[in-house]
């Protein structure tokens, strides 16, 4: 699972999947601190990973799966990569784009809409409470670096 992977790496297990006809086109995982790079969320990665799998940006036909609902600047990018369809497993209140209001998705002034749809994942949402109560935790102890 790429959200493992994440987190094994101390990124928050955050992990995507895009399939094009039932076959893996890309993957991702976070890497923000350790590309030290503030777009490099699962969803960019995979998408960046399916664009030269495909030979094209365009991801017409794609599904994305990932752990947790896409933040807005992912949404965007998923919307301007033309994918179909979103799948995701875990609400995220303070910073997913569906939960704030920002419906890239299917707002009729846009060039391009697809379809989100939430599945409700237990395991991905415990590997994440899990990951941030350490991370509270190492915080009040001290042990942990600053993000």
């Amino acid at each position: 699972m790429l959200a493992k992977r994440a987190e094994a790496e101390d990124e928050v297990p955050v992990g995507a999947v895009i399939v094009q006809s039932e076959k893996i086109v890309g993957r991702g995982y976070n890497r923000r601190e350790q590309d030290q790079d503030p777009l490099a969320h699962a969803e960019i990665m995979a998408i960046l990973e399916a664009a030269r799998s495909l030979g094209s940006w365009r991801l017409e036909g794609c599904t994305v799966f990932v752990t947790l609902e896409p933040c807005p600047m992912c949404l965007a990018a998923l919307q301007q990569a033309r994918v179909e369809r979103v799948v995701f497993g875990t609400k995220d209140p303070k910073g997913g784009a569906l939960s704030l209001g920002y419906k890239f998705n299917d707002d009729s002034r846009m060039h391009h809409r697809f379809a989100v749809e939430e599945i409700g994942y237990p395991p991905g949402a415990r590997i994440l409470k899990e990951f941030f109560a350490r991370k509270r935790a190492e915080k009040r102890a001290g042990s942990s670096t600053p993000r």
